[in-house]
């Protein structure tokens, strides 16, 4: 039986979005149930943009990346009453154990996993998917700045997707800006969210 939380990860796209604090106050309706994954937003922007003119190579991309999913998810952090910042697998038990929000930065945690491909077919839906196998998680939401195309194919999630879900079992849902609207409802009653 699947006991553990729900893992939502919160897409950097919101970062500079009106909508990221309404999520946020949504999300605090799950806490003790709820962990967030925090995108790379802005600060991942900046290693994309820099990377072509420095040339520094992916496997340094990949440790910036994941620096900059620790900075947003810091920055997340500050902003609302009862989310904690989370580096380790022991501190987001405890964060929920005590009723609190953890927010989780796979920084510097992931660094070297050998199951973690280092490149940009890895990004925090990858990464959420891996922390949601790990905590056995009763599901895992993506929120993301839009629905997902009706008819499938676009790309909305990263391409190592697929390969981090294989073992994950509990339900995956991708949640859009239309679903904000029961966010406070879906956190708080932990139903089933988005399409």
């Amino acid at each position: 039986m699947i006991r553990g939380p729900t893992v939502v990860k919160l897409g950097g796209s919101h970062a500079l979005s009106p909508l990221l604090r309404p999520w946020l106050d949504a999300i605090r309706q799950g806490a003790g149930d709820v962990v967030v994954v925090p995108g790379g937003g802005p600060f991942a922007d900046a290693v994309r943009t820099a990377q072509p003119t420095m040339g520094f190579d992916d496997n340094a991309a990949h440790d910036m990346a994941m620096m900059a999913m620790a900075q947003y998810g810091r920055a997340l952090t500050s902003l609302a009453d009862g989310f904690v910042y989370t580096d380790t697998l022991t501190a987001v038990r405890e964060a929920v154990a005590h009723g609190d929000i953890p927010v989780w930065s796979p920084w510097p945690g992931l660094r070297s996993h050998p199951d973690i491909l280092r490149s940009w077919d890895v990004t925090s839906d990858s990464l959420a998917a891996w922390l949601a196998t790990a905590l056995n998680a009763r599901r895992l939401v993506l929120i993301k700045h839009r629905a997902p195309a009706p008819t499938g194919g676009d790309d909305l999630l990263d391409a190592a997707f697929p390969r981090f879900t294989r073992h994950f079992r509990g339900t995956i849902a991708i949640a859009g800006p239309d679903d904000l609207a029961s966010a406070d409802t879906l956190f708080a009653t932990h139903s089933p969210a988005g399409a």
